[in-house]
């Protein structure tokens, strides 16, 4: 890499995070049970400054019942730009009227099964950067 740091990296201030993250459908969501650590997709929408997902009963509503605790990261790779968001924040099994509100959100999961479980993640800390790639060009090699 021919830059410097600050040629390379741009910290997203939080304006631009949530930005980005209204803009992406996809991300990852980092939880525990026990002893184990599990990272798995979520499809997610922004609601106001929190994310919410959809899932079914099992595991991963388990964990997230069980240890509050999570991280939730989001990702774009383009050509010349990769953005990279981390949310360490609280879940929350939403039931009654604000699982009826998030019933409202575009959630688009990847498969029909069913998913009848809202979990919303409030927030404790929100950060994101912004990396110019200087990749060689792969058809050149």
């Amino acid at each position: 890499m021919t830059g410097t740091d600050e040629d390379v990296v741009t910290v997203l201030d939080d304006d631009a995070v949530w930005s980005f993250l209204r803009s992406q459908e996809v991300g990852r969501l980092g939880y525990h049970v026990g002893h184990e650590v599990y990272v798995v997709p979520v499809n997610y929408a922004v609601d106001d400054h929190r994310l919410v997902f959809l899932t079914a009963a099992g595991s991963k509503l388990f964990g997230v019942t069980v240890n509050k605790a999570v991280a939730f990261e989001v990702d774009e790779i383009g050509p010349t730009t990769a953005t990279s968001v981390l949310v360490r924040g609280t879940a929350r099994h939403l039931t009654g009227v604000a699982a009826q509100s998030a019933a409202g959100l575009a959630l688009r999961p990847w498969v029909p099964t069913p998913k009848t479980e809202y979990v919303s993640i409030e927030p404790v800390e929100v950060t994101g950067r912004r990396f110019r790639l200087e990749r060689e060009d792969p058809d050149l090699t």
